[in-house]
């Protein structure tokens, strides 16, 4: 729900009883931790969020075997971690810590296998190795086609994932596709004023004015920032950017008219 300082509120006070009632590492103690973790890298504060999610890898160090599914989502997480604070190298260094025990312990078609695809993914999407990006978003892609429904919010971000790679390659018709699976789940699942619907419709206008289509650019962006403004500050940057970016639209059209 969203709800993270109540979602604190309640492991703070697990976390007061269950260090009055069991060992410092108990494997309870850990999973604790590693959701507290989760919970401050929602929150976007990276440095608490490291902190915890080391606690719990500290304590399963000491009490699972070195392959255990539970050490591999520490060291998943921890990437996770590492990639929202742009230390690309790091994240890509636990993610494969974490394929290590994943590829040895989960049937070659898990989730999880294929969320961690996704993850690695998109640090080569940041750091700018297109290619190698791709190769593991097909990957997570042929998993979560065969163990997840078609309109799953995981494979909607994949869609988006692989149309943004597409776009900054210039592969434009290529990025219009993803875009357009991406589009058409969130239409299927989602309200009609989400962020996510607002999102869709930026990157589909941005691709369309990347193909010089101003028509069908300035269209998209125009949905893009009606969702924006219902729901967004007016002084936040998605709102400004989306202006900026059906003012270049305009001046192309009119560029193309005279």
């Amino acid at each position: 729900m969203r709800e993270y300082t109540k979602a604190l509120l309640f492991h703070e006070k697990a976390i007061e009883i269950l260090q009055k009632s069991l060992p410092s590492n108990h494997p309870n103690l850990a999973t604790l931790y590693n959701n507290i973790g989760m919970v401050y890298h929602q929150m976007g504060e990276d440095s608490k969020a490291l902190l915890f999610h080391e606690k719990a890898l500290k304590i399963r160090h000491e009490t699972l075997h070195s392959n255990h599914p539970d050490l591999a989502t520490s060291y998943n997480n921890i990437g996770l971690v590492y990639h929202q604070m742009a230390e690309y190298s790091k994240a890509l260094s636990f993610y494969e810590k974490a394929y290590e025990i994943f590829s040895i312990t989960l049937p070659s078609n898990h989730p999880s296998l294929a969320s961690l695809y996704s993850n690695i993914g998109t640090v080569y999407d940041n750091i700018g190795e297109y290619s190698k990006a791709l190769s593991f978003y097909e990957k997570a892609h042929e998993i979560f086609l065969v163990t997840i429904p078609s309109n799953h919010p995981n494979l909607a971000n994949l869609y988006k994932n692989i149309g943004t790679v597409y776009r900054k390659m210039e592969e434009y018709s290529k990025a219009l596709s993803f875009y357009e699976k991406y589009l058409e789940i969130c239409q299927e699942t989602l309200p009609s004023n989400h962020l996510s619907l607002a999102t869709s419709y930026n990157n589909i206008g941005n691709v369309y004015y990347n193909m010089r289509d101003y028509s069908k650019a300035l269209s998209y962006l125009e949905h893009a920032l009606d969702i924006f403004q219902r729901i967004l500050p007016p002084t936040h940057s998605s709102i400004k950017d989306v202006k900026k970016g059906i003012e270049i639209v305009k001046e192309e059209t009119n560029k193309n008219i005279q």
